[in-house]
This record gives structure tokens, C-alpha cells and sequence, in this order.
């Protein structure tokens, strides 16, 4: 059984085997229409979504299955203290494939330790978010052909950007590609993200200036100011406003620069800008119900339809080990839950929100 809880989780060619079996289901949806016929996906949301909540459904209903879930931590025993785990062992009686997304880092990591059905992260915290990955990387390849010697902008909060965090480590999977991240001081990428890239020979600069680095972009990354992940609201208000792509501003960038954004957008895309043919957002909205179809059918170990064969082999996880040494990451699933043990990855980071111990 596998789960897709990172973008490691995938080697370099499942990735590509995923991306390429989306690309058959948006060219023929009607082969896929009972692909997965008499099964149920759960849809468990412990934080607010419309795209990715939304897409998950409508993947699962493409392929013939049903849903079941529910969209809000209140609306769910968590509100009585029930820990991922023991939620995760309820629900696996009920559906074959999970998605959860939840606030702490590393939930969908625990649940997964617990469940007898795959799981899907569909956004932990400001970890990671491996669909949304495979969804750029989509869009991506179809704006640009090819998804190597690329030079691609992230922009916003990138200290608590997930989206930015997974497409990173799976982008520097690619011979030749440069990543910029243009961010305020306060915002910048996790210290765990810069040693990855740093031990993968990745190469990489930071930056604080949108406008003088557009010229020499292949792709822009936009994200907005997260309000959710700030404790201090003052903080929060004071970054707020950072960043503002507008029609004007995208003059100085190169004409086949695809901008892509995670959404939803506050303040950081104007609206003249969806006008513009590099504007690829709504795009990768669209990407969301073919990438979530592809990953639904290749995780339950269903054949494609049209190619009679499986994706995804079944492979061990990534091992890890009990520690006594205690993450101090206030948004780890192991600071939030009690009975939550400590583990660590080969590399002394936590197992849950990779932070170093």
C-alpha cells in the first residue's frame, strides 16, 4: 500500500507517470468515467478549503467512486480531543482512500501510521502540499514543454508557504533549474528547505525585489500573505501588501513567463493581470481534477483503463526511528497531540514537519 504524504514519496519517474496519466484523462474523461466504480473516497478536512476539498470530489466522482468527509475540524470528533490517529483507524472502515488536510505539520504523516487505506496529504500546515506540486508541475510542462534548465521565481510568504516548500524539492529533481525566492527577511524559505537544497547542490538566491528580477524568470511562483499561520496579528498586518503584481509591473517580464499562483489571492495579483496570456492560474485550478483522478486511481492500485497498467508499485516508506529528542516546532502534530511518539528521519529532522532536532 502506498501514500503520497511528500513529494519524495514519488520517484522521479512515477511523478512523470502521474503527470502523463493526467494528461490522458483530460484528452479522454469518458474512458475514465467507472475507473473506479464502487469505491469511496473520505474527504477529511480539518481546515478551510474550496479547490482542493472540492477537486478531491469531483476527481473521485469522475471516476465513478463516492465520497464521504467532512469540512471542518468542529464538524469531527477532533473537537473532542480525538487524536489523527485514532480517526484515521475509524474512517478506514468506511472509505478505500483518504485526503486529509489539517493545520499541524505532519498529521497526515500520523494518520497514515494508523489507517489500513492509503492517505493523501492535501495540505499539512505550512509544510507541505505534494498535490498542489504535481498540479504546478502540470501546468508547468504544458506552458513551458519540458521541466528542466528553468529559472523559476517563488514570490510572498515563503517561510509558511507549503505549496512553495513541495514544488521546490520536487522541481530540484530536474538537471538545470535555478530557483529565486523574493521574500521579505521575515518570510523566507525554512531553514530545513535551504540545507536540503543546499546538500542536493541546488542552486538557489534570495531576494527581496519582485520588479528587477522579472526580466530573466521563466516561471513565477506567486503566494499571498498567510493570516492563518501568523500568532501575532500585528505581524501580520505590517507584511500584509508586500507584493502586488499588476498588468503594468508584468511588462518587464519575458512573454512566455506563465504566472502561477496555489490561490486563493488576496491582494497579491490584480485582477488586470487575469487579462494576460502568461496568467495560469485558473489553468492549474483546471489541472486539480486530473492530477487528484491520476493519483486517486494509481494509489487504490486500479489500471489505467486505456494503457491496462498500474502506476504505482507498491515501495517501503522512508524510514524513520523513535528519539527521545523533542521537536520544538510549535505547529508539529508531536507538540499538538500527547500521545503523539518522536521520530526522526536518517538525517536528525523530524519525521513529522522535517524541522532539525
Amino acid at each position: 500500500m502506498r501514500n503520497l504524504i511528500d513529494p519524495a514519496d514519488l520517484a522521479l519517474s512515477e511523478t512523470l507517470a502521474i503527470l502523463d496519466l493526467a494528461d490522458r484523462m483530460e484528452a479522454d474523461p469518458a474512458a475514465y468515467a467507472h475507473a473506479a466504480e464502487g469505491r469511496i473516497l473520505a474527504t477529511l478536512f480539518y481546515e478551510p478549503s474550496t479547490r482542493t476539498r472540492l477537486s478531491f470530489e469531483s476527481a473521485m466522482l469522475r471516476l465513478g467512486g463516492r465520497t464521504l468527509g467532512f469540512a471542518g475540524a468542529q464538524l469531527s470528533s477532533a473537537s473532542k480531543g480525538e487524536t489523527v490517529g485514532d480517526t484515521a483507524r475509524v474512517v478506514s472502515n468506511y472509505a478505500d482512500i483518504i485526503a486529509m488536510r489539517h493545520p499541524m505539520e505532519g498529521a497526515p504523516l500520523r494518520a497514515s501510521m494508523f489507517a489500513r487505506v492509503p492517505v493523501i496529504n492535501a495540505g499539512d500546515g505550512g509544510h507541505s502540499h505534494p498535490t498542489q506540486t504535481l498540479i504546478d508541475l502540470m501546468t508547468i510542462r504544458q506552458r513551458k514543454g519540458h521541466l528542466d534548465h528553468l529559472t523559476i521565481g517563488f514570490c510572498g510568504d515563503l517561510k509558511f508557504g507549503r505549496t512553495v516548500h513541495s514544488l521546490a524539492a520536487a522541481l530540484s529533481q530536474f538537471t538545470g533549474n535555478q530557483f529565486v525566492f523574493i521574500s521579505p527577511d521575515e518570510l523566507k524559505i525554512p531553514r530545513y528547505l535551504a540545507e536540503q537544497l543546499q546538500k542536493s547542490g541546488q542552486p538557489y538566491r534570495e531576494t527581496a525585489g519582485l520588479e528587477s528580477e522579472l526580466p530573466q524568470l521563466d516561471v513565477l511562483y506567486m503566494t499571498r500573505i498567510q493570516r492563518e499561520r501568523f500568532f501575532n496579528e500585528e505581524e501580520y498586518l505590517r507584511l500584509k501588501g508586500t507584493y502586488e503584481l499588476n498588468a503594468e509591473l508584468l511588462r518587464a517580464a519575458p512573454a512566455d513567463m506563465p504566472v502561477l499562483h496555489p490561490l486563493p489571492r488576496i491582494d497579491e495579483i490584480t485582477l488586470d493581470v487575469d487579462r494576460d496570456p502568461r496568467a495560469a492560474y485558473f489553468d492549474q485550478v483546471h489541472n486539480g481534477v486530473y492530477v487528484r483522478m491520476a493519483l486517486i486511481l494509481s494509489l487504490l492500485g486500479l489500471p489505467d483503463p486505456i494503457t491496462g497498467r498500474i502506476v504505482l508499485a507498491d515501495r517501503a516508506a522512508a524510514a524513520v526511528s523513535p528519539t527521545t529528542e523533542h521537536c520544538h516546532n510549535p505547529r508539529c502534530i508531536s507538540s499538538a497531540e500527547a500521545s503523539c511518539e518522536a521520530l526522526k528521519t536518517k538525517n536528525d529532522c523530524c519525521a513529522y514537519c522535517g524541522q532539525k532536532l
